[in-house]
């Protein structure tokens, strides 16, 4: 597949690097960003954090704001940011303008409703079509984690735990912890799937952990003060559903920090060290 550079930075001994491309699954072209470590040029090829970003952002909200790459370029790994959702001429939005669906709110899953079974399939781009294309292009091997912010938390466990054999580990921060049973997901969930809550299921983090076969080690911080706690991320179901299962997730409340980029600055370093340790 041909993709084109439309950026490239330099940064930490590293390269900072944005590309477009056409997606077949997605039915659009597509933008993810891609932070490649010094390491590559002694030839080496690096294993590959993915990280999926939350409502209205693209791939630069992570990378311009998180500070990740300070510490991937010394740990040895690859950073890959896709967008939130396909974008272009004919890809439906929300008729009202909604910020938390259609454009930038795809929320990794694979649509099966009308209109937005044509473009709208997250979940077989990120976890397919993108580490394909990384992975043709780049000097990165088959090692892969993932993390993710708010809707993108979601997208990080929910991916994980459906495909243990691709990932060596799972993080997120302030992730939508149980999307079947919160505004955001269920808003989400019957637009994508349908009204059929049975279909949610497999998109749902904390019913997912408790079915689970083969756990993914997962690390979890969330803030205490971050406004959309209580009825939109529920954390403590999440937490409630691990200890069900003995499944390896650590779930850490951060005293007074909310659901902004501050608080992933704080802690992105505990997550890639979380990462690096299975990485490697």
């Amino acid at each position: 597949m041909t993709i084109e550079n439309i950026s490239c930075n330099k940064q930490f001994g590293g390269w900072h690097k944005q590309y477009t491309h056409q997606s077949d699954v997605l039915g659009c072209e597509m933008r993810f960003a891609i932070y490649l470590p010094p390491q590559i040029a002694m030839g080496e090829k690096v294993p590959v954090l993915y990280w999926l970003s939350g409502l209205t952002c693209t791939d630069e909200n992570f990378m311009q704001k998180a500070g990740a790459q300070r510490i991937a370029a010394e740990l040895g790994i690859a950073i890959v940011a896709p967008d939130t959702s396909p974008r272009g001429e004919g890809v439906a939005d929300d008729p009202e303008g909604a910020y938390d669906f259609g454009l930038g709110a795809g929320f990794y899953v694979n649509a099966t409703e009308a209109p937005w079974s044509r473009h709208y399939h997250m979940y077989d781009y990120v976890v397919n079509e993108l580490p394909a294309i990384v992975e043709e292009h780049f000097p990165v091997n088959q090692e892969r984690s993932i993390s993710g912010h708010s809707m993108g938390g979601h997208g990080a466990l929910m991916i994980a735990l459906r495909n243990p054999a691709r990932y060596h580990s799972a993080s997120a921060f302030s992730p939508i912890s149980n999307p079947s049973h919160c505004p955001w997901g269920q808003k989400a969930f019957t637009g994508y799937l349908g009204t059929d809550s049975n279909n949610w299921k497999q998109y749902d983090t904390t019913e997912l952990i408790k079915q689970h076969q083969q756990a993914v080690p997962a690390l979890v911080d969330q803030g205490d003060q971050d406004g959309f706690l209580e009825e939109q991320l529920k954390p403590e179901v999440l937490a409630a559903a691990a200890e069900s299962v003995d499944y390896p997730l650590e779930l850490r409340m951060q005293e007074g920090y909310d659901h902004s980029y501050y608080f992933i600055a704080s802690f992105i370093e505990d997550h890639l060290r979380f990462h690096a340790q299975y990485l490697k």
